[in-house]
């Protein structure tokens, strides 16, 4: 059993259920078009992304043992404790129609605003990010429109002095449904993580130019050490080796590769963090299908891999390599110690 203290993750899907946890919720993710919990002054992320399983509606929902208080900076709406806070932040590309490029500086809006926040609530360590911008793929203003999202990123992030390699945050990008808004949401703490890269993949931040003049600044997972738990962060992880993409074509195959790509993230973790025993069934998973006719083949290597047992999460997402298929998550919240 955890301390009372510790962060928490639930996958819900009933809105009374969210609001029933009160004021230790310190914010919440929508998806499938889920009504938003009747609860106020909680963050709230509502992400365009149809569930392919399951419930009709999903909240992945952050809390804590302890009182949450809620405020906003700018378009930022976030709740925190003494050393955690949850923030998101939406935009509309529209508000930039005219521009060189709606995406590029949506993206440096939404950081720049983020990066704000954190100065003003004093929670300087950026631990995880959801980023989920409609038509990912699709090229635009003379480049792919994820490469545009790195460009902007970095940008924004170097503004105020920020890291781009090294120390940033676990991250995943996806493409969302539709021509809905870009929707970010955040954990930020006053507890600087540990970030942990993969020894079979080049660090994200180190791609060469081939992937874009600028690479993405995310860390390939994070752990978070408080007093009462571990918490591991686990980015959107793919069927990548090296920087290749393997396996085109072939979702089993990417399937499998990807549950490589994250049990080695876990024994990396378990390894920096001796305190940590992470394992692949102790986690829970959000899975990201391009294409839901491949639903079955990503189910079935799952169910006969060592997350068989372990919590998932199916949603319809465009993943930032036009070649992938499937792209995986996870979050792992252990107990600091053994409690009696």
């Amino acid at each position: 059993m955890h301390e009372p203290g510790g962060l928490r993750l639930a996958y819900l899907a009933d809105a009374a259920d969210v609001a029933a946890q009160g004021a230790n919720v310190l914010g919440v993710a929508t998806f499938n078009g889920s009504p938003a919990p009747v609860a106020g002054g909680l963050p709230l992320a509502a992400v365009h992304m149809p569930l392919l399983t399951g419930s009709q509606n999903l909240y992945e929902v952050w809390s804590t043992g302890r009182p949450c208080t809620s405020g906003q900076c700018g378009r930022v709406h976030f709740r925190h404790t003494g050393q955690i806070l949850f923030g998101s932040i939406v935009i509309t590309e529209s508000e930039f129609d005219g521009s060189d490029s709606p995406l590029q500086r949506v993206t440096a809006q939404l950081y720049r605003e983020i990066c704000a926040t954190l100065e003003a609530e004093k929670y300087p360590h950026l631990l995880r990010v959801w980023n989920y911008l409609p038509h990912i793929n699709r090229d635009s203003h003379g480049t792919e429109r994820y490469q545009q999202f790195n460009t902007a990123r970095q940008h924004a992030l170097q503004s105020f002095g920020r890291a781009v390699i090294g120390s940033v945050p676990a991250a995943s990008a996806l493409g969302s449904v539709g021509d809905g808004p870009v929707v970010v949401y955040f954990l930020a703490g006053r507890t600087a993580p540990i970030f942990v890269e993969n020894p079979r993949q080049v660090s994200a931040y180190h791609y060469p130019p081939e992937y874009g003049t600028h690479s993405p600044a995310f860390s390939r997972a994070a752990l978070l050490c408080e007093p009462e738990n571990i918490a591991l962060f686990i980015s959107g992880t793919a069927s990548i080796v090296g920087h290749r993409s393997l396996h085109v074509g072939d979702v089993t195959g990417q399937t499998r590769e990807t549950l490589r790509n994250i049990e080695a993230l876990v024994a990396e973790a378990n390894r920096l963090q001796r305190a940590a025993h992470f394992s692949m069934d102790t986690l829970a998973y959000k899975v990201y299908v391009r294409q839901p006719q491949d639903l079955g083949a990503i189910r079935n290597e799952l169910a006969s891999s060592a997350c068989a047992r372990a919590q998932m999460i199916y949603l319809q997402a465009d993943v930032c390599r036009q070649e992938l298929l499937v792209e995986i998550e996870a979050t792992g919240i252990a107990p600091a110690a053994p409690v009696a």
